[in-house]
């Protein structure tokens, strides 16, 4: 069976490494020159099964509201006119009940925990090394009243068997001895030990030349310019190369699928959210984080990356658009400024911008379509990686006749008709 799959993202990647596993013909087509250049490229870093949450949850209107009036504001809500954005948020808000999170939430964290499991059993069989650690992550929070909210995340996580440890801001700073300095602002934290780190390009790269070494063919610098079909059923894929025939296709284009489909009638709630990181070299490595430590109330994480800071965060609606204003960096500017500064030069920080695709009920969609041959595997969101692996197994399992070790009935853009 001759499978393309469109995107060498880390939902490509690890799509085209496990079909191929199973002995499948594996083609990936790429407009850029190689693997993990776009939303995969300097994302946060994380794997973080426990923090796999919906962004539509009880109360987000209201912090939106307040959010969009801060100074260093987590989110940014561009004023341009755009359809597709208004239809996205308004979805988003109608998933903003406790019915809608709790469900969400679960299907979200049994995904990522089947993918954590199916991440370290790779991790194990091919020995790769891409900065990583395992030494959990940190959520900070610096208000009582965050410690408090917290609460209601710690029961989705006892349901779901997940470890976590509740600590007060002496017991975070013991931890992430980098934040001594500092413990005077905080009031506590969530931490999930169970988290992992690391450089997600890294690991891309390692992962493309595993699946190099199984067979799977990749087109760099190809723009892919329509899936063809006959009647009900994909015939293959027409790039500025050419047209190729294949017995099924795997979109994995993270928010540029949705572009995609929209040319073949099917419409995917898919909209990109634009994240900032920038990455700075340590200087000072005992002010330095040893992991992930996420700041609630800018919504940036900071990651160790060997000798690297990686801290990333925001929200902006805007579109496809790629510009990367100061004004926007400030934010994650000020987390590290205000939490590590001790540890990095931040004018030798090297700043960039990504689209995370976004669902408006988080869920990523990962399943068959109504056209027949054709499967998605897209809409992970800032869960890219935390859900790489498990999705990869998934969309394996179902293009090839098999049975997921999971339920998948909800993943499917099927559950939007």
């Amino acid at each position: 069976m001759h499978i393309c799959i469109l995107g060498s993202g880390v939902i490509g990647l690890t799509s085209a490494y496990y079909l191929a596993k199973k002995g499948a013909n594996v083609t990936v087509i790429d407009r850029q020159k190689g693997p993990a250049l776009e939303t995969s490229f300097a994302n946060a870093g994380q794997i973080s099964p426990g923090y796999s949450a919906p962004w539509a949850a009880p109360g987000i209107p209201l912090k939106a509201a307040k959010w969009l009036l801060q100074k260093h504001s987590p989110l940014r809500l561009s004023l341009s006119p755009d359809t597709d954005k208004i239809a996205w948020i308004v979805k988003m808000l109608g998933q903003c009940n406790e019915s809608a999170y709790n469900t969400n939430k679960s299907r979200m964290m049994a995904l990522a925990e089947y993918s954590r499991d199916q991440f370290i059993e790779m991790r194990d069989q091919l020995g790769i090394q891409y900065d990583d650690r395992q030494q959990g992550t940190l959520q900070l929070f610096r208000t009582q009243k965050q410690v408090d909210g917290a609460l209601k995340d710690i029961k989705v996580l006892e349901t779901l068997g997940v470890a976590h440890e509740m600590l007060s801001a002496a017991e975070c700073t013991a931890i992430e001895t980098g934040l001594r300095p500092v413990e005077s602002k905080l009031a506590g934290g969530l931490r999930l030990p169970g988290d992992e780190t690391g450089d997600c390009y890294v690991f891309c790269e390692k992962l493309k030349k595993e699946c190099d070494a199984l067979g799977v063919t990749f087109q760099f610098n190809e723009n892919i310019q329509s899936i063809t079909k006959s009647g009900s059923r994909v015939t293959g894929v027409a790039t500025n190369q050419g047209e190729q025939t294949f017995d099924k296709v795997l979109v994995c284009l993270g928010s540029f699928s949705t572009k995609l489909l929209n040319t073949i009638g099917i419409k995917l709630p898919v909209y990109p959210v634009k994240g900032y990181s920038l990455t700075v070299p340590i200087t000072d490595v005992q002010y330095a984080p040893i992991s992930t430590v996420m700041d609630e109330t800018y919504k940036v994480a900071v990651t160790r990356l060997g000798d690297r800071i990686r801290a990333a965060g925001t929200a902006e609606l805007n579109g496809y658009n790629l510009d990367l204003p100061e004004s926007r960096t400030n934010t994650i500017n000020h987390v590290v400024s205000d939490l590590f500064g001790q540890s990095c030069d931040l004018d030798k920080a090297e700043y960039w911008t990504g689209l995370r695709p976004m669902t408006h009920d988080g869920t990523p969609i990962i399943g068959m379509t109504d056209l027949q041959g054709l499967y998605l595997n897209t809409g992970h969101g800032t869960l890219g990686w935390t859900m790489s692996c498990g999705s990869g197994q998934v969309i394996a399992d179902l293009m090839l006749g098999e049975h997921p070790k999971i339920d998948t009935h909800d993943l499917s853009i099927k559950r939007y008709q």
